[in-house]
């Protein structure tokens, strides 16, 4: 609340700090399906790309499941938090659900293996911090991804569905 009714409509009246990154805005973050935003993550599998943090090393994606099936297995050595927007899906590792409208925190050193159990569209937005390093089943390290890795496949699809390497850009801070 502001001490005066005239000044709550009155927008802020002095300049961002110098050195203050610029806002990301989306209007209709979940686009069409052949939006070219999608970017292709394995079979069945995209990810929109909504904050790609080069300077603090975190990526803020939705994530796109098109068929039942099973995702690389992986460990997460900072925090993710996901939030379900549509469809269901779950771990192998844990005994839960997430539906939509769930919220789901996952600690550092959490290892699992997401499952989607039919063929309905499944869309979660993922914060992840750090990296997903893909392992065995005995956690041996197959793999990973960091927020370098999905810039240079959003670079990479980017350019090959005519929308250029630059459009990356708008999401990196």
């Amino acid at each position: 609340m502001t001490d005066s009714p005239a000044d709550e409509l009155v927008p802020y009246q002095l300049g961002m700090p110098a050195d203050c990154a610029r806002e990301i805005v989306i209007p209709r973050a979940i686009a069409a399906d052949n939006d070219p935003q999608w970017v292709p993550q394995q079979p069945n599998v995209w990810f929109r790309p909504l904050c790609l943090s080069a300077s603090q090393g975190f990526w803020v994606t939705l994530l796109k499941v098109r068929r039942a099936g099973v995702l690389t297995r992986h460990r997460h050595p900072k925090a993710v938090h996901g939030w379900v927007v549509k469809g269901c899906w779950h771990y192998l590792e844990h005994d839960w659900v997430a539906e939509p409208g769930s919220y789901v925190y996952e600690p550092p050193g959490e290892t699992h293996t997401l499952v989607v159990d039919n063929d309905d569209e499944m869309i979660t937005l993922f914060k992840v911090d750090g990296a997903m390093i893909y392992v065995d089943p005995f956690g041996k390290t197959t793999g990973y991804d960091d927020v370098f890795t999905k810039i240079d496949r959003c670079r990479e699809h980017f350019i090959g569905c005519g929308l250029g390497a630059d459009y990356v850009n708008q999401f990196i801070r």
